[in-house]
């Protein structure tokens, strides 16, 4: 199961080491901020994705409580997360609107 502590430490991680103009040629590949959100996101829906099949699991009676437990919380701070990201994007966006040109 993904944990969003180690999803998000490992995307601190790749994150430092973009150089430049933010972006920088790593193994022949452009890596920069779009995919990087690009693979948060995907992160994100793996997490969620585990989540529901843990449940799915839980109500045939296939899966240990703890382990559905476990990954609902994991999908449910994943979700949490998202909704905060998206909320500071939009008072940004909001911020740069109200600017005087």
């Amino acid at each position: 199961m993904a944990d969003p502590i180690a999803n998000a430490a490992a995307a601190y991680a790749n994150a430092g080491k973009i150089t430049g103009a933010g972006l920088a040629a790593r193994d022949g590949a452009q890596d920069g901020f779009g995919d990087l959100v690009r693979k948060a996101a995907e992160s994100a829906v793996d997490s969620l994705k585990q989540g529901e099949q843990a449940s799915l699991q839980a109500v045939m009676g296939k899966a240990d409580i703890a382990q559905v437990a476990t990954a609902v919380a994991n999908a449910d701070a994943t979700l949490q997360t998202i909704v905060a990201v998206r909320d500071r994007v939009i008072s940004a966006y909001q911020d740069i609107i109200k600017m005087t040109i």
